[in-house]
């Protein structure tokens, strides 16, 4: 059993664990997602899936495959529940420039290309989360996002093939869900703060 194999599994793992808290809260209705925000995840981290997969990113591709089918899930869950919870102009404009952000991938053919357009555009789909937790900050399980940060790592460390096409993208979520993190946690304490 190589170490490639030993960090896929840890990745996906610990993917699998950081997201119950997630989909328990979802399911309490303490945690309200924003759909375009995990659909736009979903589509665009299963394009990072499929260029992994086309560059031989072997077990470092798993937990992105992984957080595909979840993130999906939790976009369904969310438009069952609450439907137009949230969406505001500002996050149809970021969606409308995400889904052209595809569509650019798709014209330019090319993994590379993909993975930066995809990297750059997941950036762009976590504003609505971003907006929406920054104004509601325990809407969101945190957790969940620290998990995502370590698990991503671990995904970089598990590449066999290890260049830019297949590195990217889980370097650009470590960053993200870091910001988001820390985002919320400022928020919260501001809050607490403001109610002494």
């Amino acid at each position: 059993m190589d170490y490639y194999f030993v960090f896929g599994l840890a990745a996906v793992a610990l993917s699998f664990i950081s997201y119950i808290p997630y989909v328990y809260h979802l399911f309490k209705n303490k945690t309200k997602p924003h759909i375009f925000s995990w659909f736009l995840w979903g589509l665009l981290s299963g394009i990072a899936f499929l260029a992994q997969i086309n560059e031989n990113a072997g077990p470092g591709s798993w937990v992105v495959g992984f957080t595909t089918a979840v993130c999906f899930f939790i976009a369904v869950v969310s438009y069952v529940k609450w439907k137009r919870y949230y969406i505001t102009k500002f996050d149809w404009v970021c969606f409308i420039a995400a889904i052209f952000g595809v569509v650019l991938w798709i014209i330019t053919d090319n993994a590379l290309n993909a993975v930066i357009v995809v990297s750059v555009v997941d950036a762009l789909a976590f504003v609505p989360t971003f907006r929406k937790t920054f104004i509601n900050p325990n809407e969101e399980t945190v957790i969940t996002f620290v998990f995502s940060a370590i698990t991503m790592a671990l995904s970089l460390a598990a590449l066999e093939n290890f260049n830019l096409t297949t590195a990217l993208y889980p370097a650009s979520l470590v960053f993200t869900n870091i910001l988001f993190v820390l985002m919320v946690l400022a928020r919260r304490k501001k809050e607490r703060t403001n109610f002494k």
